[in-house]
């Protein structure tokens, strides 16, 4: 469902509509656009972005405990990033810039972990899946 987002975002703002609007009116501001759209075109009940970021560390644990401490904690504080700023947060160019995340360890403590875009990649993957 999420690759084709950004067709369906595409579509609204094509149409006259702003996604953020959509997310507004239907009274969903802590929930996560891909939420609204699941919630409006598959009838799923949606999570709020904190609710995602939660199931992502508790049903994670033993992958984030298998990492060294920093790194772990670098990755909950990216996990954090997506409970404040949604999708648009966890993806951020400038996430590292951050000051949870720089507080956490950052770019360094990912690279704890061989290869820290792929790392990233991950938690995204678990993220969304969580």
């Amino acid at each position: 469902m999420r690759a084709s987002y950004g067709a369906l975002v595409e579509r609204l703002v094509a149409s006259g509509y702003s996604p953020t609007v959509v997310r507004m009116v239907d009274g969903a501001e802590d929930c996560d656009l891909y939420d609204v759209f699941a919630e409006l075109g598959c009838s799923m009940a949606p999570r709020t972005r904190v609710e995602w970021a939660d199931a992502h560390c508790y049903k994670h644990q033993q992958w984030l405990g298998a990492q060294a401490s920093e790194t772990a904690e670098t990755v909950r504080a990216l996990t954090g990033q997506f409970a404040r700023g949604s999708t648009e947060g966890l993806e951020n160019r400038h996430i590292f810039q951050t000051p949870e995340v720089r507080a956490s360890g950052g770019l360094q403590a990912l690279k704890q972990a061989d290869n820290p875009a792929q790392l990233l990649r991950e938690t995204q993957q678990r993220m969304f899946a969580a």
